[in-house]
């Protein structure tokens, strides 16, 4: 089974290309306690990518462009880190993985997490309606049922999307271990 949504692409680890991958081992320690690392796991891969864009004291607009980098990259990479642990399926052991990518014209994100079967068929439904919507328009209406509900779940796509204009895909697929595990690959990719 092998299935691809939206703007999914293959990243190739070429010779011209900088990248950084992080794993994870879904079970080793408590979600609660792995939202901490994520945030320091977001802002590491942030603080790497910086070093390839030189700001220079004298020049305000280098420096801007570097902040905007780390700021985008940090945001993005905490929401699919938090995404990735929320909704991994705990029964299997297949580590969570996050790489970036750095080429002369995009900044791309590859996250690969294991999903438990019976919440594949929601996730896709959430995103075709995600990719066949206005994300503004979805945005305003997430945020106005969250403050109904009192939570604050599902503004980080539209996020990335609407304030970043990222370009989002997902490839769902099966890998065979000891038993089937199903997979969800998302990659985001940002122009630089």
């Amino acid at each position: 089974m092998s299935q691809i949504f939206g703007d999914f692409v293959e990243i190739s680890s070429s010779e011209n290309q900088e990248f950084l991958a992080i794993g994870f081992s879904p079970g080793s320690i408590p979600l609660q306690q792995r939202w901490r690392n994520n945030g320091l796991s977001a802002n590491f891969m942030a603080d790497y990518v910086t070093t390839f864009f030189p700001k220079s004291e004298e020049d305000f607009s280098t420096q801007h462009r570097q902040a905007e980098i780390q700021s985008a990259v940090s945001f993005i990479a905490n929401e699919l880190l938090e995404n990735a642990m929320k909704f991994s399926d705990n029964s299997c052991s297949y580590p969570i993985q996050i790489k970036i990518n750095l080429s002369s014209e995009w900044l791309s994100f590859w996250v690969v997490n294991s999903i438990a079967p019976e919440k594949i068929e929601s996730f896709q439904d959430y995103i075709q309606t995600l990719l066949n919507s206005d994300p503004q328009e979805m945005y305003i209406n997430q945020i106005e049922e969250n403050l109904e509900d009192g939570n604050s779940s599902r503004l980080g796509y539209l996020t990335m999307i609407n304030d970043y204009q990222a370009n989002l895909g997902w490839k769902f697929e099966t890998v065979k271990m000891d038993s089937e595990i199903y997979i969800v690959t998302t990659v985001v990719k940002l122009a630089i």
